[in-house]
């Protein structure tokens, strides 16, 4: 999702010889994989709008809300199925 945003937040394609990123987004990747590294739900971690931990400093925790809000419905356009699967586990958690 950072990707997709700084694609088009930032101008940012990977043909620059780099990840793709600007500094900026990847400070915040950095960020929230190691924060994801270190949560204490492991891999069956809920979605961090329903987690009752928030591990995100209150500015990252705005930055990433602010990302994944832009690249969410961008997701259905360039990652079709793991946006159906995110859905689907989220509608299932939910019931």
């Amino acid at each position: 999702m950072i990707e997709i945003y700084c694609r088009h937040k930032h101008g940012r394609n990977g043909h620059d010889g780099g990840d793709g990123l600007c500094p900026e987004c990847r400070e915040l990747l950095d960020y929230a994989m190691l924060r994801l590294s270190r949560c204490k739900f492991g891999e069956g971690k809920p979605a961090c709008v329903n987690c009752p931990v928030h591990c995100y400093k209150p500015d990252n925790r705005r930055r990433i809300a602010r990302v994944m809000r832009y690249s969410g419905p961008w997701m259905l356009l360039y990652h079709p199925i793991m946006t159906v699967r995110h859905l689907c586990r989220r509608r299932c958690r939910q019931a």
